[in-house]
């Protein structure tokens, strides 16, 4: 029998897997490949579309918290934001450039009051060239800050934006979401990572 382990998914749109016709997303397909591990995982996707790293903080420990309230299995947080973050509304970021590390930093801090252990997971690139500028930028950002806080952070930006298939499916939907094999291109980048954290979470 495997360890029993309860994770908290917790972003915006592609944590939710908007744009996938089986509705799993890299989430939903991370947590079929630690159970097929032979992990007792119970999974929470709690992505929300549109959600910036603002949002997330608001709802962050509300939701978490009673999802992994202390008991005989081990607990973690998979955390993923970014692209919201830099869409522009009135011409102006929804958040600010200074303050996406900050609500980051705040993330950290509320899982490791906690116990929670956390693993990052990068923005991807969408089909705005211009805005895929500044996600490169937020991508080496938020690297560097959970490298300084020993957060293990899994980058997906470099290889997705040079893969012509990531970014076909994107540009034929609704210029942010892939389809369903662009959700497994992006679960095979992390897996590794992801089975790593998991294997580290469950001692």
């Amino acid at each position: 029998m495997g360890s029993a382990v309860r994770v908290c998914f917790v972003g915006d749109s592609f944590v939710a897997g908007v744009g996938d016709e089986s509705h799993r997303g890299w989430a939903g397909r991370l947590i079929s490949r630690a159970i097929e591990r032979g992990y007792r995982l119970t999974g929470y996707n709690l992505g929300i579309r549109g959600d910036t790293s603002a949002l997330i903080g608001q709802r962050f420990v509300g939701e978490c918290e009673p999802r992994l309230a202390p008991g005989d299995y081990a607990v973690g947080v998979v955390l993923s934001f970014g692209v919201n973050d830099v869409i522009r509304r009135g011409g102006q970021p929804r958040v600010a450039p200074s303050q996406r590390v900050e609500n980051l930093d705040a993330l950290i801090d509320e899982a490791r009051q906690r116990d929670w252990p956390v693993l990052m997971i990068g923005p991807p690139p969408i089909s705005d060239d211009e805005l895929n500028g500044e996600l490169r930028e937020l991508d080496a950002q938020l690297l560097e800050r959970c490298r300084a806080r020993s957060v293990p952070y899994l980058s997906v930006f470099w290889p997705l934006v040079a893969d012509a298939q990531w970014r076909s499916e994107v540009a034929a939907d609704d210029g942010a979401h892939p389809r369903g094999s662009g959700y497994e291109l992006l679960a095979e980048l992390v897996d590794e990572g992801w089975a790593s954290w998991l294997q580290n979470i469950c001692g």
